[in-house]
């Protein structure tokens, strides 16, 4: 079992206090579930336990840590929400029942699981600790996952896979999205899985020697230009993710370069760059295989470089550099920037500044319902300087889609399909989902834009509102005030939330209005895959 002094041990740099108050939840959530077992027979406080671990881990602060620990505590043991507020606070009592599930009357079966997810989403609008609190909860109980009764492992792997990995990745938690996928895996397709491990393994015997040789040689480079301070390791694909990626490829190995591919971390940005060109100076660049992610970040604020080369000793490989501080926030996404140093009160107002989620302004208002006085009572409590951007966007949704079903496919559809990144023509990032037309870009900025929408341009030339979007694009939107939305604009639209804009536009009130199959214009041009 996880210790107390694990968890502390595990934190950044805590103060007496957060030692005090981190120790304080230990001792009263390990009473509360005293007498308590998982379905593997073991203490039940074995969970809440690592789950704090794993947030003092992601670096964050003490009362997070605590609600870590008492997560569990109202909905499965002693405690009530009285009890934690005296105890611990009104703060750490919000992040408590924000991870809490509903309770079993109210709701039933596929509701309650929709409606727990909606009420999570709601409170984490709040304050985002409550979205990282749930990831932790959820990663523990997935390593554990075999022992749940058969029936329901299926249906929490499916969960995870298609709701708490995306949430992991649109946070930037690149390690915790890839190990929830991974563990998730096996118990969706085994045959599948046990595929792909195999093929995994095998493809590494056969490049590993190869990119030994690569790494050495490469080393050897930098040190010769004067580049000594850096790191390299070799960063191997994720099973769910290559499992994807094969399927795409027609299970065709070799049409995968990125199984392996090598990481170099450097100090400085310019770094980085001298070591682009030393690589593309030793080995030659594959035509249309170089990104900057530098330049032009993922929306979950994803940096690096990637090239891949074609080498003498391993063929064709794909390297990836970046510095510490791109590989610090590429494992730990949002949470890096969360250390709790920098929340409390004091914290400075640019904290999260940088932090602009535009993904969220899309997928939220179509799929949460909650008062203003809600989320201003929630941030009350809540004491974060200023929440992200994105977040606070979030806290302005009024619109809400009624049925669970329609809720959960919505957030699937809009939110956790393959994406595509778009620009503004001020170079803003759009993430939108793979198939998404003009018609989805306008609403994803703003619904006046969209039921204004009079045409649109991609990379400076017009284009017909049902055309694809692809990586890279640049979309332009032309407004103009006496353009209105059309029936046939439902054909040409992939995301809920642009339809359901449109049908209220329209004065439609069937939601199954929008369900019509689709037909769309292709306009002709290379996609070009991105990967991470």
């Amino acid at each position: 079992m996880t210790t107390v002094k694990e968890i502390v041990g595990a934190m950044k740099s805590p103060t007496e206090e957060d030692r005090a108050f981190v120790e304080k939840a230990y001792e009263y959530a390990k009473k509360a579930h005293e007498g308590h077992t998982r379905y593997s027979g073991e203490p039940y406080f074995i969970h809440p336990a690592a789950t704090a671990k794993i947030l003092a881990e992601f670096g964050m602060d003490a009362k997070t840590i605590a609600a870590g620990l008492l997560h569990d505590a109202i909905e499965d043991a002693r405690a009530t929400p009285e009890d934690v507020e005296r105890e611990f606070g009104k703060e750490v009592l919000f992040l408590v029942e924000g991870v809490t599930k509903l309770g079993k009357h109210q709701y039933h079966g596929a509701e309650r699981h929709a409606e727990s997810l909606r009420r999570l989403l709601v409170a984490s609008a709040a304050d985002l600790r409550v979205l990282i609190v749930k990831l932790a909860d959820r990663y523990h109980n997935m390593t554990t996952l075999e022992h749940v009764p058969e029936e329901k492992r299926k249906r929490i792997a499916l969960e995870t896979l298609e709701i708490y990995a995306p949430l992991a990745d649109r946070l930037g938690f690149g390690v915790l999205k890839r190990e929830l996928e991974d563990l998730s895996f096996p118990f969706i397709d085994p045959d599948a899985y046990h595929h792909v491990v195999e093929v995994r393994k095998l493809a590494r015997r056969e490049t590993e020697a190869g990119l030994a040789k690569v790494q050495k040689e490469l080393q050897k480079e930098l040190a010769k230009k004067g580049i000594t301070d850096f790191r390299s390791d070799v960063r191997v694909k994720g099973l769910w993710s290559l499992h994807r990626k094969l399927a795409r490829k027609n299970d065709d190995i070799t049409k995968i370069h990125d199984i392996a591919a090598l990481r170099i971390i450097v100090p400085t940005i310019d770094d980085c760059y001298t070591t682009l060109g030393i690589i593309h100076a030793l080995w030659p660049p594959l035509p249309g295989e170089f990104t900057d992610y530098i330049a032009t970040p993922k929306p979950n604020g994803y940096q690096s470089l990637h090239t891949t080369v074609i080498t003498r000793d391993a063929g064709i490989v794909e390297i990836q550099v970046r510095t510490e501080e791109m590989h610090k926030n590429a494992q730990f996404g949002i949470a890096s920037h969360m250390s709790y140093k920098q929340l409390g009160k004091e914290a400075p107002k640019s904290t999260f500044a940088s932090l602009s989620f535009t993904w969220v302004r899309a997928l939220m208002p179509s799929l949460l319902h909650f008062s203003r006085k809600q989320t201003a009572e929630a941030a009350e409590v809540s004491h974060q300087a200023e929440a992200p951007r994105w977040l606070s966007e979030l806290a302005d949704a009024h619109a809400s889609i009624a049925g669970s079903k329609e809720f959960v496919d919505g957030l699937k559809e809009d939110f956790f399909s393959h994406r595509v990144f778009v620009f503004t023509p001020k170079g803003d990032v759009v993430d939108l989902p793979l198939g998404a037309t003009p018609i989805d870009f306008a609403y994803a900025i703003h619904s006046g834009l969209g039921n204004h929408m009079n045409g649109a341009k991609v990379n400076g030339k017009l284009t017909t509102l049902d055309s694809e979007l692809a990586n890279g694009d640049v979309v332009e939107i032309m407004r103009r005030e006496s353009a209105h939305p059309t029936a046939k604009w439902l054909d040409s639209a992939k995301t809920s939330l642009a339809r359901r804009h449109i049908r209220l536009a329209l004065g439609m009130t069937d939601p199954e209005a929008s369900r019509r199959p689709r037909r769309r214009r292709m306009r002709p041009q290379k996609k070009k895959e991105t990967g991470a």
